[in-house]
């Protein structure tokens, strides 16, 4: 539960943005995590009215504004076509249907919950986030930034035509990830992210290119190995820290054979 002194619905991205520069200010998103606090909030920032529910497509990217509900992700044809229908499997467990048509993907990608499905998904895409004072940034980027009071204005999912699966395993089917792995190969090349170990997404590259182009069993078992011994897990209520590593390799050779392994 929260308390809000004062809601602002803004007219513009730089009325937002001058708001938001007080410590007391909060930028409302579907106010799913933020129910969950116990808060005062002295300026809540309504971005409804700035068109960013929208979803556009072109020749060359896909952009997706800040305010867009992760079920417009779930069931949009275009995003699902061109990704192998990663879109939808990196959000269709999260929580429920009546869930997700609150929820932003804004939201999930700005605050870089370490259980953040969209996240990692989106790590193993050519992606990027447009801030408003901060310009285009790519999603590898954006991940290691330390947190500001800049805005999300969407996020850009170029065209490469890279193949991508996205596979999480949780405990019941609409809980919180236990560990969510996303794979993508672009020619020769995969790169794979790991998300809630449970910190947040990490990508890690084939730096030695252990992996061949249709890369055999032995060389995804030592893609596997090589993944999980570049990463750090801990242990929470969902998983230890010792099953999440094992888990890593499962999910990491799952994903590389969808992609084009054996």
């Amino acid at each position: 539960m929260f308390t809000i002194k004062k809601y602002v619905v803004a007219d513009s991205l730089e009325e937002a943005y001058k708001l938001n520069q007080s410590k007391k200010a909060n930028i409302l998103g579907g106010l799913l995590w933020m129910k969950m606090g116990h808060k005062t909030i002295q300026t809540a920032i309504d971005l409804s009215n700035l068109g960013l529910d929208k979803i556009e497509e072109n020749d060359e990217y896909f952009e997706i504004g800040a305010m867009v509900r992760l079920r417009d992700l779930e069931v949009h044809e275009g995003l699902n076509k061109y990704f192998n229908n990663a879109i939808e499997n990196c959000v269709k467990s999260i929580v429920g249907v009546q869930f997700r048509n609150c929820a932003t993907i804004g939201g999930s990608i700005f605050s870089r919950f370490g259980f953040s499905d969209p996240l990692t998904c989106l790590l193993a895409l050519d992606s990027y986030v447009k801030l408003y004072k901060g310009g285009v940034i790519s999603m590898r980027e954006f991940v290691n930034m330390p947190y500001d009071n800049d805005i999300l204005e969407k996020v850009i999912i170029k065209k490469d035509n890279r193949k991508i699966s996205y596979m999480s395993h949780r405990n019941i089917s609409t809980d919180f990830p236990v560990l969510t792995c996303a794979v993508s190969k672009l020619g020769d090349k995969f790169a794979v992210a790991v998300g809630a170990r449970p910190q947040k997404a990490v990508l890690v590259l084939d730096e030695e290119n252990i992996l061949s182009c249709d890369p055999t069993k032995d060389e995804i078992e030592k893609f596997a190995d090589y993944v999980e011994g570049k990463l750090t897990f801990g242990s929470n209520m969902r998983a230890s820290k010792d099953f999440r590593s094992h888990l890593c390799k499962v999910l990491v050779k799952r994903c590389i054979n969808e992609v084009g392994g054996m």
